[in-house]
């Protein structure tokens, strides 16, 4: 969508195209926390067969969000 000028003014999104971006932003927001976890000393990184492993054996809960 354009103004008189042919600017931008606002985007038409199907509502497909909407909850992927939702998702997007999640996704990034959830990257920002653990960074900023991993940042404080509050976690730690650990390899990810380790991390399969450990949520395979149901020692990291699983999330179903």
């Amino acid at each position: 969508m354009a103004d008189e000028n042919g600017k931008r003014v606002g985007v038409l999104l199907g509502i497909g195209g909407y909850e992927r971006l939702i998702e997007e932003l999640e996704d990034i927001r959830a990257y920002d926390e653990a960074k900023a976890e991993l940042e404080k000393g509050e976690d730690e990184l650990i390899p990810f067969d380790q991390a399969v492993g450990e949520i395979e054996e149901g020692r990291v809960p699983k999330d179903d969000s």
